[in-house]
């Protein structure tokens, strides 16, 4: 590993694309603590203390820290990866959509117009509804979160979030395009990294006062190490399906004849579950700060976490999203239909319909397993939190995130460097990158 690290540093192409990335990390990092004008930030400090288990709590995680100081990076990057989902979804459902997505590089284009497009309009809809949220908000003391509402710091929030997010979606297509790739991801993983430090030092403050016992801390530590490596294990993981293509005879020429195999991952929808789970369910609880309605109020303690409820729903919304979402990205009948179409067949199986309900049959199988694995991961911080009492969000989405990032982020360096015939970072073997 770290003689891949030091290939690395030798290829100048490669070092410059990891320079230009951590620059551009470096950017988004220092956005993230420009303020947005019209708020007050003791008061919005003190309002985030309170919005752990909603929607504020959950955005704040993944825009780094940055919606809790209301910066110009509030709303991250959520907005565009809503929209790359919506526009997956319609892709199923609108045929001009799925003829694009099969149109090679230049559809590819068409589809990221649309979803930059899409963007914009969820952020400016996001914008409006968090400032007029703010407005109405008031924290313990009567002190208001808005210096001076109206609709100019309404216009004002709208331009500024949008724009901010905006601008994140640039940086990760430039790191996708000039740096080491999966942009997106990237920031995404800057942003929950860089609130790992806090953590670790208030895990540490509650051990020095006899809140977490040492015996509990090295347990929470050796569970981590555990889990990243089971986390590693099911992401790398796949069900190679056996295909056998014909031999076939071009002018003089003999083709085919080849054994192959058919790549089916256990985790064919990646984070997608928990996120959309999680949206979900946090949706009473932020509904329930705006409203006091009591069957409102009803709901929201009723899916508070740590109750079973709440568990249970999110294991079955889990389990929904990940064949859902494993059904609208692979489809078993195109597949078995290009693999007729190159002449390939699976042993035993008949060509055309009878090898789609196989692959279909297969994928079902390993998908709840797929189900099974993150729903274990995502429940993980609750256990901890009723058990233990830890004092940080550990596992679930976030380190679900993080180890998927980093996995694919060393297999890119890793065809950087065996392109080039430099030894990779694992000497055994390819390191396989998650499915984006």
């Amino acid at each position: 590993m770290l003689s891949g690290f030091q290939n690395a540093s030798r290829i100048p192409e490669l070092r410059r694309r990891l320079l230009f990335t951590l620059g551009m990390l470096a950017v988004y990092r220092l956005g993230v603590h420009v303020p947005t004008p019209g708020i007050d930030r003791q008061a919005m400090a003190a309002f985030f203390d309170q919005q752990k288990n909603t929607l504020f709590g959950f955005l704040n995680l993944f825009s780094g820290g940055a919606l809790e100081q209301f910066s110009v990076f509030s709303l991250g990057i959520m907005p565009y990866i809503s929209a790359s989902i919506i526009l997956q979804l319609l892709t199923v459902v609108f045929p001009y959509l799925e003829r694009l997505s099969k149109e090679g590089e230049i559809g590819r284009r068409k589809i990221t117009q649309y979803t930059r497009y899409g963007t914009v309009v969820l952020s400016i809809i996001q914008g409006i509804m968090i400032s007029v949220g703010l407005e109405g908000t008031q924290i313990s003391g009567g002190h208001s979160l808005v210096l001076t509402p109206g609709w100019g710091f309404r216009l004002m929030t709208v331009i500024t979030l949008t724009s901010g997010t905006a601008f994140i979606m640039w940086l990760g297509e430039q790191i996708t395009e000039r740096g080491i790739g999966n942009g997106i991801s990237l920031i995404i993983f800057a942003g929950i990294v860089a609130r790992l430090p806090s953590a670790v030092t208030t895990t540490l403050q509650f051990m020095r006062e006899g809140e977490l016992g040492p015996l509990v801390a090295l347990l929470i530590l050796a569970l981590s190490v555990l889990v990243v490596g089971a986390i590693i294990f099911v992401e790398r993981g796949q069900r190679r399906i056996p295909v056998q293509y014909a031999k076939r005879v071009v002018g003089r020429k003999m083709y085919g004849g080849m054994t192959s195999h058919l790549p089916l991952k256990i985790n064919t929808a990646n984070v997608i579950p928990p996120i959309f789970a999680s949206s979900i369910l946090i949706f009473p609880a932020t509904l329930a700060q705006f409203a006091n309605h009591p069957w409102v109020q009803t709901a929201s303690g009723a899916l508070a976490p740590g109750t079973w409820l709440h568990d249970l729903v999110y294991i079955i919304l889990i389990i929904f999203f990940a064949f859902f979402y494993t059904a609208v990205v692979f489809n078993p009948s195109d597949v078995a239909e290009n693999m007729k179409k190159a002449g390939g067949y699976i042993p035993g199986i008949r060509p055309g319909q009878k090898t789609a309900e196989y692959i279909e049959r297969v994928l079902s199988r390993i998908t709840l397993s797929g189900a099974i694995y993150l729903c274990i991961v995502s429940l993980l911080p609750t256990i901890l939190v009723r058990q233990f009492n830890v004092p940080f969000y550990f596992g679930g989405t976030a380190l679900l995130i993080v180890v998927g990032v980093a996995l694919d982020t060393v297999a890119q360096m890793e065809t950087h460097l065996i392109t080039r015939n430099y030894e990779g970072f694992m000497k055994r073997g390819r390191l396989r990158g998650r499915r984006g």
